[in-house]
């Protein structure tokens, strides 16, 4: 079989245009980037306001393993299915970051012939959202050190500042520093550090946003650390939110793309789950929920984590309800968590019925936490060559248990026919279950 680059460079895709005009956008719905990628307008969301929204399906997954379970991989493959059985189907996923890109788990458009294109750009710098957030943040630090070089008038304590600089890049080193050094010109010596930029508060405060101005008002709220009387500094003490909500008015606007079967995605900024909340923008869920039937979005890490979080934190902040959820499982990762070890990756392969059963604990949890929310789960197996009837089997022998729907897909080498039963099976539920 190709390689995921192989395949991404051997796919076909339509002009961006094709893709926009197939959802009902038109040309002064978006700004094309190139052939192949556009940015939506917020005004879309006006212009289709009086439309009914379509049904959500959120992906999560049982305890993933630093190998990834398939997420993405089965979103994509969702959607791409949904074209399979007639259905009007859209994707809403997060943008990748280049640390996790750079390291084992690499990129984030899917994979084999489920992936979201052009891979390569996306996975890269895309439209440059993620600069442009990497700059408003550290635009805001730069003001916090100047004004506090030129007379502190905020009597801002600097040894209680809790904001530090963001760049969108693994770099252990630039954990922890110490910034001002270089005499009385540079600032005053102090400890502060990176992060990376997916876990910047303003990524998480603009996948949250549902308007220029809710982003200006959340910029302005951001609190940078407390003065020495104990009153906490915020950006708009500092006059900096009106200069970073501008960096970000294209950054606020969801990217237009498509799959390799030519579905319409939406990829748009990408908070981390274990430090904010973990999923796309509510902009890009809502201008979905307009423009397709069915939407297929994806919550980071575990079911216990981002799921949890899209619906604590996403359904109560934009208004939303899944009318499915759809828990990934893998047989490699139930192998894992029974005490089979990562390495040597071979003994993933082999059969071990004793490690299989003790994983499967961890898969059931996962299931019955989300049942607890009222909402029709389905558990999609993704398949590996390697896997056994046998352990799959297994898999379906605790979903029967549970009283929850299952499916296997083969989206990696089949794309979207290999998910069409998990398709029809999300549908149905989907179609039954009343969001209210």
């Amino acid at each position: 079989m190709l390689s995921d680059i192989e395949i991404a460079q051997s796919a076909q895709l339509k002009p961006i245009r094709e893709i926009a005009e197939s959802i009902g956008l038109g040309e002064s719905d978006f700004e094309t980037y190139g052939n192949h990628i556009a940015k939506v307008r917020l005004e879309t969301l006006d212009k289709f306001s009086d439309r009914k929204d379509g049904k959500l399906i959120l992906v999560t997954a049982m305890t993933p393993t630093k190998f990834g379970e398939g997420k993405t991989l089965t979103s994509v493959g969702l959607g791409q299915a949904l074209g399979k059985i007639g259905k009007k189907g859209m994707l809403a996923l997060r943008e990748p970051s280049l640390g996790p890109v750079f390291g084992i788990k690499g990129g984030a458009a899917g994979g084999g012939y489920s992936q979201v294109l052009p891979m390569a750009d996306i996975n890269l710098h895309f439209t440059g959202d993620i600069h442009a957030i990497s700059t408003a943040h550290n635009l805001l630090a730069a003001m916090l050190d100047a004004h506090i070089h030129h007379g502190n008038e905020l009597d801002i304590d600097v040894t209680n500042i809790m904001y530090k600089r963001a760049m969108d890049m693994n770099d252990r080193a630039l954990r922890d520093i110490v910034v001002g050094l270089g005499g009385k010109i540079n600032g005053i010596p102090r400890q502060s550090g990176f992060v990376i930029t997916a876990a910047s508060e303003i990524m998480a405060i603009l996948a949250l946003a549902r308007s220029r101005a809710d982003l200006k008002k959340r910029l302005g709220d951001i609190v940078v650390g407390f003065s020495r009387s104990g009153k906490a500094v915020t950006a708009r003490d500092l006059s900096a939110n009106n200069a970073m909500s501008v960096v970000l008015d294209k950054a606020i606007m969801p990217n237009l793309v498509q799959t390799i079967e030519h579905t319409p995605a939406l990829i748009h900024a990408g908070p981390f789950a274990n430090i904010a909340h973990g999923t796309n923008s509510v902009i890009a869920d809502k201008i979905a929920l307009k423009l397709a039937d069915y939407v297929v979005t994806e919550a980071g890490f575990g079911a216990d984590l981002g799921a949890e979080k899209f619906m604590d934190i996403v359904c109560r902040t934009a208004g939303l309800r899944p009318s499915a959820v759809v828990v990934v499982a893998t047989c490699r990762a139930m192998k894992m968590h029974g005490g089979v070890p990562a390495s040597p990756f071979e003994k993933l392969m082999e059969e071990n019925p004793e490690a299989f059963k003790r994983g499967l604990e961890n898969l059931k949890k996962h299931v019955t936490n989300m049942q607890k929310f009222g909402i029709p789960v389905i558990v999609a197996v993704n398949r590996f060559p390697f896997d056994t009837r046998n352990e799959v089997g297994m898999i379906g022998e605790l979903c029967d248990e549970l009283g929850v729907p299952w499916a296997e897909h083969e989206a990696f080498v089949k794309g979207g026919e290999g998910a069409v039963e998990l398709a029809e099976k999300a549908v149905a539920m989907a179609d039954q279950h009343d969001v209210r």
